[in-house]
């Protein structure tokens, strides 16, 4: 069961647009999701258990539909693309998968340095746009920033989380061939390239009570 609450828009987010790095294709796409979820992997972020994958028709849009799809045979695996595009909406013979999202659960630690098990703790997607491919890292929780989000002040869970984080942005750059944009500030934080900005204190230390949007 979760112990951590879960803001309904991102804290923060990371975009890397890869037009010019990496072709515009499924396989493409799929080969740099299995990259970037290695090194979450390593550093207990993500660790990959499936795919969601939404399905659009050119010069139409979105069609409101989406698949999953368990991994179950290795990211390399030739077939792993047909598979994807094997399950096309049959009302939908000329759609084409939009985004791939890659599902699982990662490991943050508490103040006290005990791992516990978060599932969606990173969310990570790669867009095989034909326009040009691009991925995107969000995170939704408050075991990232100094403050927790009733305002409380939490060094010791910043200190056992927000490091991997930093270090996962900063190795997906090198993976990558090229340097994330951060997302536009939201309600629940604002990201910077190395993780996320702190708020101005309040008087008694406190930061900003973010609990009645959640």
């Amino acid at each position: 069961m979760s112990t951590l609450r879960r803001a309904p828009q991102e804290c923060g987010s990371w975009f890397w647009d890869l037009c010019e790095v990496a072709a515009p294709e499924l396989e493409s796409a799929l080969s740099t999701a299995e990259r970037m979820s290695r090194v979450l992997a390593r550093l207990q972020l993500l660790t990959p258990a499936g795919l969601e994958y939404g399905w659009h028709v050119l010069d139409v849009g979105a069609t409101g539909m989406a698949s999953n799809l368990e991994l179950t045979q290795p990211w390399g695996a030739s077939s792993l693309a047909e598979r994807l595009r094997g399950s096309r909406p049959v009302a939908f013979p000329a759609a084409e998968i939009s985004s791939v999202h890659v599902t699982g659960t990662g490991t943050w630690f508490d103040a006290t340095g005990k791992p516990r098990k978060e599932p969606r703790l990173i969310d990570l997607s790669v867009s095989p746009d034909p326009t040009g491919l691009s991925a995107e890292l969000s995170v939704h929780h408050d075991i990232w920033g100094w403050y927790d989000f009733s305002g409380r002040p939490h060094p010791e869970v910043h200190r056992q989380n927000a490091p991997r984080l930093a270090a996962a942005l900063k190795e997906l750059i090198v993976v990558l061939g090229v340097s994330a944009e951060p997302g536009d500030p939201t309600y629940f934080g604002a990201a910077t390239p190395e993780g996320f900005a702190t708020p101005d204190a309040y008087d008694g230390g406190f930061g900003p009570d973010l609990t009645g949007r959640l």
